[in-house]
């Protein structure tokens, strides 16, 4: 076993490091490192010329047209941590990974599991935990307000300034498709607000013994929503005892209602509606300090798995690792499905 960072990096880099300006989960701006610190890209992309010969009228003509150039890859506090330099024999796409039987906790596979990253939306999973535990009235009418508009990174939102939504469909879309202005709206109509919500989020926290955790917001914007995988996987396994979260997280999609009007959300995670998935709980994030995310609970030949990836590179590479993973647990054999037994070595990074 082997440490490639710990906590204190990247808690050192996360105060070190500016907020950028970006969207969430899928919408997010360019950005650009220099000397050590992230800064917004310019406002338009870098040109260049490519020049081509084409025919006009029988006759030979050079043109140029201008093209964007690729703007680079933006690192994440994971990389600036040096986590990917950690190699695995699945070749994962994440930095982080987690993969724990559900029934006994035994660890399946991890990779650097303690190190304490952001999680950005999936910390919306706290959030459903906080207002279901909450016993808050789930008919309650909730209005979204300009409090509720990200002025952190600036992302999206289908929901206008002045939508009314329930409780239940703020929670739902919430979970199911990471709606921002719907998760601050929850914590914001909490018992003493959004700052007594972050606390009872801390507190929930440290009740499951999550050590690596701290959340400052209920939507998972902030870069300084920080967990480890192993953290994450303990929450999961509370959220999991929670009917609701299950449903509201893992539906492929719904209509719920708006001020009124009929609105139709669908899964930022797309394997829930897999039929060869058998998902129980899960959910999804992106900003771009904490690359791709990924929680979920799973049954694979029978067996109830936890799964959580973290930092990952390409949008859909969470989930493609997530099959890589699977694939492993079914060739594992039924009477011996431990880590000695495994069609691939057995790994551990990050202890």
């Amino acid at each position: 076993m082997f440490k490639l960072a710990s906590g204190a990096l990247i808690a050192a880099l996360l105060v070190s490091l500016p907020a950028a300006a970006q969207a969430a989960d899928t919408h997010h701006k360019k950005h650009h490192v220099r000397k050590g610190k992230l800064h917004e890209a310019a406002a338009a992309p870098r040109e260049h010329l490519v020049k081509r010969v084409v025919m006009v009228h029988g006759r030979r003509k050079v043109v140029y047209e201008r093209l964007l150039a690729a703007a680079p890859a933006v690192p994440t506090m994971g990389d600036l941590a040096g986590l990917n330099q950690t190699h695995d024999p699945f070749d994962l796409k994440s930095n982080v990974a987690l993969v724990l039987d559900q029934n006994n906790d035994e660890v399946l596979f991890e990779k650097n599991s303690n190190v304490a990253l952001p999680i950005a939306s999936i910390t919306k999973m706290m959030t459903g935990l906080v207002v279901v535990e909450a016993h808050q009235d789930m008919d309650e009418v909730l209005t979204v307000t300009e409090d509720d508009v990200d002025r952190i990174k600036f992302s999206s939102s289908r929901l206008k300034v002045g939508s009314r939504l329930t409780r239940a469909n703020m929670l739902h879309i919430a979970l199911m498709s990471s709606e921002n202005r719907a998760a601050s709206a929850l914590g914001r109509n909490y018992p003493g607000g959004r700052a007594a919500f972050v606390e009872a989020m801390n507190a929930k926290a440290r009740e499951l013994g999550m050590l690596d955790t701290h959340y400052v917001d209920s939507n998972g914007l902030s870069k300084m929503n920080v967990a480890s995988a192993r953290d994450l996987a303990r929450l999961a396994m509370a959220a999991y005892q929670q009917p609701l979260l299950r449903q509201y997280s893992t539906d492929p999609k719904a209509v719920v209602e708006a001020s009124g009007h009929p609105m139709q959300f669908g899964n930022t995670n797309h394997l829930v509606a897999n039929p060869t998935w058998e998902i129980g709980l899960q959910k999804t994030g992106f900003i771009n300090e904490a690359g791709r995310c990924l929680m979920m609970q799973a049954v694979i030949e029978g067996r109830a798995v936890i799964m959580v990836f973290l930092d990952s590179k390409g949008k859909q590479s969470r989930t493609a690792d997530a099959g890589r993973m699977r694939k492993w647990l079914e060739a594992l054999k039924p009477a011996g499905m431990t880590t000695g037994t495994a069609a691939a070595p057995t790994y551990s990074a990050g202890m």
